[in-house]
Formats: C-alpha cells, structure tokens, sequence
C-alpha cells in the first residue's frame, strides 16, 4: 500500500492545469454559529433567524469568511500540502450568498509559477480558487501566491 500524498511539489505544478478538489463539506447550522462565536461575528443575519427572515435573502447567511476559510481548507491536500507558506491571498470575492444545508466544492487553476530567487529548494506558485454549491453556482473566488517546495533542488 502506498502512503498518502498530500500536496505536490513545486515541480508537479503545470500551468493552466485545473484542479477539482475532492473534498467537499455540507455546511450546517452549528458550522455557522460556531464560527460566528469564535470569530465575534454576532450580526444578525448569521445568527437570528427572524432577523435574517426579514431582510434580502430571507433566511441565514453563512458568514463569509466561514465559507472563505472552508474553501482554503478544501484545497489543502492538492494545493498547500507540501507549502512552506501562503504568502498573500488577493482579489477575494463573493460572488454568491451561501446558506445553511448548501454544499461546497472547489476547482483551482494554476495561473503562474517561479523558482525562488533567493532559495533553491522552493518556488512559488500562483493559482486561482473558486468555491462552488452543489448547484454549480460560484459563491466565492479568490487568488495566492504559495511557497511550495520543490522535489528536486
């Protein structure tokens, strides 16, 4: 048996490539109001049912930055198992409204790629993530720069 590979080197990166994750995760009420503890986020439209029933969507909101970590978390065994670090996320975007009971998936392109200047063992590499229901709608897209190691320096 082989063990399990998390993450690819520096190397295994090809650009244009695009990823569809195989991790997934229904996000629940309890996902949300745990997160909304943890993080201060007490607005209502994350946290009151009635409130949230009487404004735009109707019912609760996930909080963003919930369904922002998830996605990043989503992406860990193809993307930045083999990181040394995530440099900077840019461009975040929600694109879509995510609720309680939606499911959510993610795709990442390889839009970029270097070696280090100042370190032989690594390089960086650029991609671009989308996070998506099980509707297929984009609820979420963003981009980073990952310090990846490489197999062969």
């Amino acid at each position: 048996m082989e063990p399990s590979k998390l993450g690819l080197y520096y190397e295994e990166f090809d650009i244009g490539l695009t990823l569809y994750h195989s991790l997934s995760k229904t996000i629940f009420e309890s996902d949300n109001n745990f997160f909304s503890l943890l993080t201060m986020n007490h607005h209502p439209v994350h946290t009151n049912i009635d409130y949230a029933s009487k404004n735009q969507h109707g019912q609760l909101l996930v909080v963003g930055t919930l369904v922002f970590s998830l996605v990043v978390g989503i992406t860990v065994p193809d993307i930045s198992g083999k990181a040394i670090a995530n440099l900077g996320y840019e461009d975040i975007r929600h694109l879509s409204p995510v609720f309680i009971g939606d499911t959510i998936y993610a795709r990442t392109t390889i839009l970029d790629k270097r070696e280090s200047v100042s370190k032989t063992d690594r390089g960086i590499v650029y991609v671009e993530t989308f996070g998506y229901n099980q509707k297929g709608d984009n609820v979420i897209s963003f981009r980073r720069n990952v310090l990846v190691k490489k197999q062969f320096s």
